[in-house]
């Protein structure tokens, strides 16, 4: 394991670019930017401004790029982990060939361990060694061993809790837009064509049903609301043809949206 811990010390646009044969941890101890953008290669981009007590894992192998335009001075830490140096360690028990990659997650016990680790180098003599190295054999104990952040298929077929959660907060954050299979299939770490299994499998429908339900589900809310039109609801959750907003919820409801605002009625 390698740390770097990376504090601004003036404002000015920052620019972090990784991709190594190495597993890497970002933690945002302070990071709050006016701009910028974060991306890891296979995940959608996240423009997320307040990146504080949040962590991104990057794989091995997979590129990253990170920039801002701080609104605050920034500290942000770097743990770097040698896939060949946990593999010739069976004692820890770890299993590192699935990582998946995720982007602005929350993690409390990642969290403190990893900035009490950096605490301690910064500040901490050659008498601290042995209690940095316990804190660097916890930190990857919990990254690696708990098997939460791993893209390894679930026995069961479905999907793990965290990527069913991962992948619907998504499409709900995305109702109005087209969303690949791909996107969503690298979000949680799988191959597209598993993902899609899994995802009947944990829902009882496809994604493309999945979202189209949620569209609808989300214009009857918007109906409710009578000083919303029937074509400004079918804008509102991705419909740019009136037409086919109708066709749609019609196929799902039964009913038209104008018979279905006057049935509310």
């Amino acid at each position: 394991m390698a740390v770097e811990i990376v504090q601004a010390s003036r404002r000015g646009r920052i620019d972090y670019r990784f991709c190594a044969p190495v597993h890497m941890l970002v933690v945002h101890d302070r990071d709050v930017r006016h701009d910028g953008s974060t991306n890891i290669e296979g995940l959608p981009n996240s423009t997320l401004q307040d990146c504080s007590r949040k962590l991104v894992l990057v794989p091995a192998g997979h590129r990253y790029h990170h920039w801002h335009e701080p609104r605050t001075l920034s500290r942000v830490v770097f743990i770097y982990f040698d896939p060949d140096r946990l593999a010739v360690s069976p004692e820890l028990g770890l299993s590192n060939s699935s990582i998946a990659p995720r982007l602005f997650f929350e993690d409390a016990v990642l969290i403190e361990t990893a900035l009490k680790l950096a605490t301690l180098i910064e500040t901490g003599g050659s008498d601290q060694r042995h209690y940095a190295q316990a804190l660097g054999v916890v930190l990857t104990h919990e990254l690696l061993n708990t098997g939460r952040y791993g893209a390894q298929p679930q026995a069961s077929g479905g999907l793990a809790a965290w990527q069913r959660r991962k992948a619907l907060m998504y499409i709900d954050a995305h109702l109005a837009e087209p969303i690949s299979l791909r996107a969503l299939a690298q979000l949680v770490g799988l191959s597209a064509c598993y993902f899609c299994r899994a995802f009947g499998q944990s829902l009882g429908m496809p994604p493309q049903r999945y979202q189209l339900n949620r569209r609808i589900e989300r214009a009857k809310a918007l109906l409710t609301k009578h000083a919303a039109s029937v074509t400004d609801v079918g804008l509102a959750v991705g419909y740019n043809d009136a037409s086919a907003f109708c066709t749609a919820f019609r196929r799902i409801t039964g009913v038209t949206p104008t018979a279905y605002r006057r049935n509310l009625g």
